[in-house]
C-alpha cells in the first residue's frame, strides 16, 4: 500500500476526538449519573440537545469537505454536482435546530448516511484520497450509532 492509502495518524485521532462528544452525549442519555461532567462544563447541559447541535454542526462541517472535493472536479459539471450535493444537507441541518430534538435526530442519522455516497463518489472521481472511505465509514458508523442511541433514549 502507498502512502495514498494509508488512514494518517492525525486524520484518525482527530477524527475520532470529535467523535467524543456524540459519544458522551449518548452515554449520558443512557447512564444519566455521567452527566454531571456536562453540567460542568456546559450550563443547562441536555445530551439531546448536545447531539442535535452537535450533529448539525459536523453534518455541515462534513458537507464542506465534499465542498472542498468538488473544487477539483476535472468538469464544470461534476464541480456543480459537489457543490450543489455538499449544499443541500447544510440548508437541511440548518432547520433541524429550529426543530424539536426527537425529530431532528433521524434527520440527522439520514443527513449522514446520505453523505457516504457523496464521499465514494468523491474517491470514484479521484478528488479524495484512497483512505477518505474507510475513515468516513468509521466515524459515520459511530456517529450514526451514538444518534441511534439518541433516537432511542431521549
Amino acid at each position: 500500500m502507498s502512502s495514498r492509502d494509508h488512514i494518517p495518524k492525525a486524520a484518525l485521532y482527530l477524527g475520532l476526538a470529535g467523535v467524543l462528544p456524540f459519544a458522551y452525549a449518548a452515554l449520558c442519555l443512557i447512564v444519566p449519573s455521567a452527566a454531571p461532567l456536562g453540567d460542568w462544563l456546559l450550563p443547562n447541559f441536555a445530551p439531546d440537545i448536545l447531539l442535535r447541535n452537535y450533529g448539525i454542526v459536523i453534518l455541515c462541517f462534513m458537507a464542506g469537505v465534499i465542498w472542498g472535493f468538488a473544487v477539483h472536479a476535472p468538469s464544470p459539471q461534476m464541480m456543480g454536482y459537489g457543490f450543489a450535493a455538499s449544499t443541500i444537507p447544510a440548508l437541511v441541518a440548518f432547520f433541524l435546530g429550529f426543530g424539536p430534538t426527537h425529530q431532528a435526530l433521524p434527520i440527522l442519522i439520514m443527513g449522514f448516511l446520505a453523505l457516504l455516497p457523496l464521499d465514494a463518489w468523491a474517491m470514484r472521481a479521484g478528488l479524495a484520497p484512497n483512505w477518505w472511505l474507510r475513515l468516513r465509514g468509521l466515524l459515520s458508523s459511530l456517529v450514526i450509532l451514538c444518534l441511534t442511541l439518541g433516537v432511542l433514549y431521549a
